[in-house]
């Protein structure tokens, strides 16, 4: 999946016109593009076109149009769009009341590194997250709610999903977030199947 450039997002004007309506096609490519793991996780997948919104949605809202600071927004987002023998994610714990999040967060450290998908007949893989900075509190133990992550497949288990349409199951094995979906939704699976080569 290519990477995003100037080329492909739109001037300010243009997006201003075309927004409701891009808008409504980024919403619907989203529905199949998200797996909620119990009723506190969910994983978000991340490609091209979930990109250009974030991009030209933060442009909109920062006023940009100076070439540098485009292509600031763009090295920041570039890299959770799929490059072919993965999936990128962003991975979100959430608790609408602010308390108990708060105290869930504290009992779900290292969530992060135990967040797994599995091509059927093929091992768990599980995310590598936040390549950018350490998201978990090393003193207190408190995780942050979002996190963004990378699941790195195997040549074989690109070749299970494209080729021969396996399913796909994703879970958590935390000592307190236990989960399994198995199998992901089939429209789910075959939307994250397109971002892989």
């Amino acid at each position: 999946m290519s990477k995003l450039t100037r080329e492909n997002l739109l001037s300010l004007e243009q997006y201003a016109e075309q927004r409701p309506a891009f808008r409504s096609q980024v919403m619907a490519h989203k529905q199949d593009r998200q797996v909620a793991l119990g009723a506190h996780a969910t994983l978000y997948f991340e490609d091209q076109l979930t990109m250009q919104y974030q991009v030209q949605e933060m442009l909109r809202i920062e006023r940009v149009f100076e070439p540098e600071a485009i292509q600031e927004e763009l090295d920041a987002y570039n890299p959770l769009i799929p490059d072919g023998s993965n999936w990128k994610a962003t991975f979100m714990l959430e608790y609408p009341d602010v308390e108990q999040r708060k105290v869930e967060l504290v009992k779900l450290g290292g969530i992060e590194d135990k967040v797994w998908v599995q091509v059927e007949g093929h091992d768990k893989v599980y995310g590598i997250a936040n390549e950018d900075l350490d998201r978990t509190d090393e003193d207190t133990g408190k995780t942050s709610a979002v996190h963004f992550m990378r699941f790195e497949l195997t040549p074989g288990m690109v070749a299970a999903v494209k080729e021969a349409g396996a399913p796909v199951n994703m879970g958590i094995d935390h000592a307190n977030y236990q989960v399994a979906v198995e199998p992901i939704p089939q429209a789910v699976r075959d939307s994250l199947a397109n971002d892989l080569d």
